[in-house]
């Protein structure tokens, strides 16, 4: 249905106002558009509307927006300039144009656009609002359980965030990759989401759920088991001085007070890359090359960085499969092998958090234990997902790319 014409040009006219308030409010410009992360998850903005709008004139026309937008703050408003600040500038002509697109469209153009700028605008709000979400979580929880975690890691004989920050701190072009791919991560969600849209519609509604619900509901789980990372909490010894094994046997578990973020287990980032790389099935090589590289990079960086356990990236499994198998569309509730997935992802990350916090001490018995616990892990999962999706996913390979 085509939208009056007074409707389109009010419209327009609240979406340039409220893109033009963010554009030049000193609050968002010190607060968010400079941030880094803020400003790669508005760049991702900028991969889905090219590749969902074309690559002419959009691009022509996000150069003049940056360009006026970067004259207004830093000539006239008088703003310190930042590096960031530029990407920042282009995502968020993006989600203007992208709106403009949707409201000056009809038929299935518009919903074509509205299925790019909806989701585009809850990722970078969703961005936006992590940060209050996970301060909430350090006032809720002043204590971590970060000795459990570190004393699992240490009953695999190999402390592997350890040697991962040594490697860093040896090679450091090898550092600044990973945290690129780290940081980067709402490059390949923006990417797999604008390629399934462009190809088969029906698989980009339920990546796309997966991908923005992973960040509240994971933060769920951060109350379940509060925890920081070993950087946080060995501080100027890591990477170099780990706590030797038989003085980590007998290390006295309870929880300790940090002050950062409750963001390790299970980790999130290796959760999402893991669910951009299922999600990317049917993609080009390019696109699945991309996307692998960022599975294996933001495995090291999670590690090397401090920011994660090893047992945090294996819990990252399960609940990535929770989250695939709760996001599927159409829903498939009466789906027995869906249902499994559902609840093998939820019940795998409890049973976790439920040992590791009541039985540490079962797994310094034999490193064979707490490594078959590791591999079993991520092989049931595997495996229990392939039935799943041998019986939910709802198109062929071979689908014709929707119009």
């Amino acid at each position: 249905m085509k939208l009056p014409r007074a409707a389109q040009i009010l419209l327009t006219i609240v979406c340039v106002a409220i893109a033009a308030g963010f554009g030049t409010s000193s609050q968002f410009y010190s607060e968010s558009l400079s941030s880094a992360f803020f400003a790669i998850a508005l760049m991702s903005v900028v991969i889905i509307q090219l590749r969902v709008c074309g690559l002419w004139p959009d691009a022509l026309l996000l150069i003049g927006l940056m360009t006026l937008l970067a004259i207004v703050d830093f000539r006239f408003l008088h703003y310190t300039p930042h590096f960031m600040a530029w990407f920042s500038f282009f995502g968020l002509n993006a989600l203007l144009l992208l709106s403009l697109r949707a409201v000056w469209s009809e038929g299935e153009r518009r919903k074509l656009f509205l299925m790019a700028f909806v989701p585009a605008l809850l990722f970078v709000t969703s961005e936006w609002f992590a940060s209050n979400m996970l301060d909430l979580t350090e006032k809720l929880h002043p204590k971590t359980l970060d000795l459990y975690l570190y004393f699992f890691d240490g009953s695999l004989r190999v402390q592997l965030p350890f040697l991962m920050g040594q490697a860093f701190a040896s090679w450091p072009w090898f550092k600044i990759a990973a945290e690129l791919f780290y940081v980067g991560l709402p490059i390949p969600i923006a990417l797999v989401y604008s390629g399934q849209l462009n190809r088969v519609r029906e698989r980009a509604i339920p990546a796309m759920a997966a991908f923005l619900l992973t960040g509240p509901l994971g933060i769920l789980f951060y109350n379940i088991f509060p925890a920081i990372g070993p950087i946080h909490l060995l501080r100027a010894d890591f990477p170099w001085h780990p706590l030797d094994l038989d003085i980590l046997r007998r290390v006295v578990l309870e929880p300790v007070a940090l002050r950062g973020p409750r963001n390790a287990i299970p980790s999130l980032h290796m959760g999402w890359v893991l669910l951009c790389w299922w999600y990317s099935g049917g993609l080009s090589w390019w696109e699945r090359s991309i996307t692998i590289l960022f599975v294996l990079f933001t495995f090291c960086a999670t590690m090397g960085l401090g920011e994660h356990y090893f047992i945090d990236l294996i819990v990252a499994y399960p609940f990535a499969l929770f989250m695939q198998a709760l996001c599927v569309w159409p829903p498939a509730w009466k789906n027995r092998a869906r249902l499994s997935a559902l609840l093998f992802g939820l019940l795998t990350v409890l049973v976790w958090f439920g040992a590791l916090r009541f039985a540490p001490n079962f797994f310094w018995t034999s490193p064979v234990i707490p490594w078959t616990a590791c591999a079993a892990t991520v092989g049931l999962t595997l495996w229990v997902r392939g039935r799943f999706l041998s019986s939910t996913d709802p198109l062929p390979a071979g689908t014709a790319k929707t119009p």
